[in-house]
């Protein structure tokens, strides 16, 4: 019997080893990689030797009768090389889950990133209304001349800072100026420049505010 156990332990090791060298090279990458062969070895190896575990779990006599049976000693072989061979299956499987999940966590987290700047620029607009400044700056004092505009200029930056919306639409502000969409546009962009008006980008679109030195500039007018 104790020799019998050694034979079947050859079997399963010899096994193993056969079955992770045909993973190996059914599934070999560019270059030989030493790692990747032993690690199918080792997987094909222990998944041997679970073969007489499961066997025992289904009530199977495979090991007994292979004691003194060579055909059902060629089977118990037969079983230990497939369980050696979908060893494999087994270990990609893991291996892509665990990929397929940190894809998902990277796209969850460039998400989060990119939802969190555009919550950031909507609310910097807010935030500048309410935070009352401590020291006098850029923010603060008299508008210079270079500053003057036009009375078209000057008609959209009052609309900008008209209303019930701090984040005016391009179509609202249009209807409220009653100018057309291209002048509109064209006087939004040289107010911008000027660091009189912001434009944000938001779910909704793009979405147009006055700024801190605009709201200034309409004061002194």
């Amino acid at each position: 019997m104790e020799s019998h156990i050694l034979l079947l332990a050859v079997v399963m090791l010899m096994a193993g080893i056969f079955g992770g060298l045909v993973n190996y090279y059914l599934y070999q990458r560019q270059g030989y990689d030493l790692t990747h062969l032993l690690r199918c070895i080792i997987l094909g190896i222990g998944a041997s030797f679970l073969v007489p575990v499961v066997l025992d779990l289904l009530s199977s006599s495979l090991v007994i009768d292979s004691q003194n049976d060579p055909s059902r000693l060629l089977i118990f072989t037969g079983f230990c090389l497939i369980a050696a061979i979908c060893s494999r299956f087994v270990s990609t499987s893991h291996t892509e889950r665990l990929l397929a999940e940190a894809r998902l966590a990277q796209q969850q987290v460039t998400s989060i990133q990119h939802e969190f700047r555009r919550l950031q620029e909507e609310v910097v607009p807010l935030l500048e209304l309410e935070i009352e400044q401590e020291h006098q700056g850029d923010n603060e004092g008299p508008i210079s001349e270079e500053f003057e505009l036009d009375m078209t200029a000057s008609k959209v930056l009052k609309t900008l800072n008209s209303g019930q919306y701090i984040f005016r639409s391009l179509a609202g502000l249009c209807r409220d100026a009653e100018l057309d969409e291209v002048n509109l546009e064209k006087t939004l962009h040289v107010l911008a420049s000027r660091g009189l008006a912001g434009k944000i980008t938001s779910k909704v679109g793009q979405r147009w505010f006055v700024t801190e030195r605009g709201r200034r500039l309409l004061l002194q007018q």
